[in-house]
């Protein structure tokens, strides 16, 4: 049994959790609507012309943010080693609230880290890569996995794995293909050639 000392420390810690919490979103900047002239980070295309959730990601000291095609393509940039600028929010679409996947909405957005994410369904992102799939109500990730596969995640158990390297969550059973790295004479050799033509 947890004596009345402990449980008031337990009570008293956790109303500081949830302030906290509950500060650090009320002081991110608000999310922007997606308009014809966002295009994607990585792929510098029209955003709209893609199909599925999308991300977008507040720097500190720029005024727009940068938006990604894909969620998956924002976490992907978030967690890069390289990457070193200081994140103030980052913004999923809410496909609890979509209208469709072909229509996802442009002012339809949730914190990143308050969202349901199914990881490894059948569905692609607006890339054509695997993608999490983002909702604000978990009943909804889980009739969507019922639908198209999948599990459902917290963006904390989300593994680097997942996001950075393309993997799935469960393992394939087919061979995986190596590789051939040419030995360094051979590489040598082609760029001598490259560099000659």
């Amino acid at each position: 049994m947890i004596s009345p000392p402990t449980l008031l420390l337990i009570v008293i810690n956790l109303m500081f959790l949830v302030g906290c919490q509950q500060q650090t979103e009320e002081t991110m900047p608000p999310p922007v609507a997606m308009t014809e002239e966002a295009v994607g980070h990585f792929c510098q295309m029209d955003i709209l012309e893609h199909a599925g959730p999308k991300a977008q990601i507040h720097l500190d000291g720029l005024p727009y943010p940068l938006f990604f095609s894909q969620v998956r393509d924002g976490i992907a940039y978030e967690r890069m080693p390289e990457q070193n600028y200081k994140i103030s929010a980052i913004y999923v679409s809410d496909m609890s609230k979509a209208h469709d996947w072909e229509n996802v909405g442009r002012e339809n957005w949730i914190p990143a880290s308050s969202a349901h994410y199914v990881v490894a369904s059948t569905m692609t992102g607006g890339m054509g890569a695997s993608e999490l799939v983002p909702f604000s109500d978990q009943d909804d990730a889980r009739k969507f996995v019922a639908r198209h596969g999948g599990q459902i995640m917290r963006l904390d158990d989300i593994d680097d794995a997942l996001v950075l390297n393309n993997t799935t969550v469960m393992p394939s059973n087919e061979p995986l293909e190596t590789a051939i790295i040419p030995d360094d004479d051979d590489y040598r050799a082609r760029l001598e050639k490259l560099r000659k033509e």
